[in-house]
């Protein structure tokens, strides 16, 4: 297998982040493009607080940068680009690829492996592949709690399985990590790393309604859910997110060219 090239897919650079300007339908077509050609692809999200943490992490940005493909997952990076006067044309989420994957891969018969959540979650999202996706074949599944140590192994069993998609249900940096030390062993066409995503599939977590999303205001939802945990996380986050909007319009006069560079 040899790694896609997403030369030909158009992108932009927002914060010196290369951020590939496509659909959801566009993404899709990729996928099934790279699982049809037994390519290798790994898709990579980003938003407001995951570019804040990686222009403060070296680690964090090289492992999101290890990724073929860069999408919008948040609607104020999809704010920031009209702002900034590059617009990406949609947020592409990455809960919503997830979900979109596995109705693609029920016509297509994909064969997907789940890694990732709480043993309880990872049950209850097997449970709801067979229900909801029946023609999807779920060669195997392991929940996200293990050591450094039995990464070699578990990288070994996907790589046994033969999937077609590998999804990634843990926390950053832990997934970027999993994925830049792995993928290229594992062998797996499409790698996505997709978060929390298993708990709301599982019923563990409630998303945030439609109307929230389109304003934009997923985060806030999930502040309420649990805001003793969260609200610190996003204030400080979502305020150095705008700051750096801030700077890198003040820039723009006195710049001659190139990417703002690290804040």
């Amino acid at each position: 297998m040899n790694k896609t090239s997403m030369t030909d897919v158009p992108k932009i650079s927002l914060f010196g982040i290369p951020i590939h300007s496509i659909t959801m339908d566009q993404t899709i077509d990729i996928v099934d493009q790279v699982v049809r050609n037994h390519g290798l692809l790994q898709i990579g999200v980003v938003n407001a607080a995951k570019i804040v943490k990686m222009h403060q992490s070296e680690m964090m940005m090289q492992d999101v940068l290890s990724s073929d493909l860069i999408l919008a997952d948040g609607a104020a990076v999809v704010l920031a680009s009209h702002i900034l006067g590059q617009p990406l044309p949609e947020r592409v989420a990455g809960i919503d690829l997830m979900y979109r994957i596995f109705e693609h891969g029920n016509k297509c018969r994909y064969r997907i492996y789940c890694l990732g959540a709480d043993e309880e979650v990872s049950t209850k999202v097997a449970e709801r592949i067979h229900e909801d996706y029946p023609n999807v074949e779920l060669v195997g599944r392991r929940n996200g709690y293990f050591s450094e140590d039995e990464e070699e192994g578990i990288a070994l069993d996907i790589a046994n399985s033969h999937p077609d998609v590998l999804f990634v249900a843990m926390t950053s940096p832990k997934k970027e990590m999993f994925l830049a030390r792995w993928s290229d062993k594992i062998g797996v066409p499409v790698c996505h790393g997709v978060g929390g995503s298993f708990d709301v599939m599982a019923g563990k977590v409630e998303r945030a309604p439609e109307s929230w999303q389109r304003l934009g205001l997923e985060w806030l939802y999930r502040v309420k859910q649990e805001p003793r945990r969260l609200w610190r996380r996003y204030l400080v986050t979502n305020s150095i997110f705008c700051w750096m909007i801030v700077v890198e319009l003040l820039r723009r006069p006195f710049r001659r060219g190139g990417d703002a560079g690290n804040y």
